[in-house]
């Protein structure tokens, strides 16, 4: 299972996902794709992010289950703690009133 999420993301980048990944919630897409397949997906969102940002999910034979990369600004951001991957939650930006 694959899942990309994009927020504030330009139109033209939203269609080119909806063309691979079934759009089940705004911004949401999901699928089952292959290695390659993923890391073509992710480069596509790399290159038409523009301002916006990105997270990508897909299913690995780790403790988890699962690994992820982001991409852009946003509060939630990954951290390496004790081999785990897991989220740091920042503090607003004193001029973010959107938190």
């Amino acid at each position: 299972m694959l899942v990309i999420v994009l927020e504030n993301a330009p139109p033209r980048l939203r269609g080119r996902m909806a063309i691979w990944l079934l759009e089940v919630r705004a911004g949401v897409y999901v699928g089952t794709y292959n290695r390659k397949v993923r890391e073509y997906l992710w480069q596509q969102v790399e290159e038409g992010l523009e301002d916006g940002n990105a997270v990508m999910a897909w299913q690995a034979a780790n403790e988890a289950g699962f690994e992820f990369v982001t991409l852009g600004r946003n509060r939630r951001m990954p951290v390496e703690f004790d081999g785990a991957r897991l989220v740091s939650f920042h503090p607003p930006d004193a001029g973010d009133v959107t938190a």
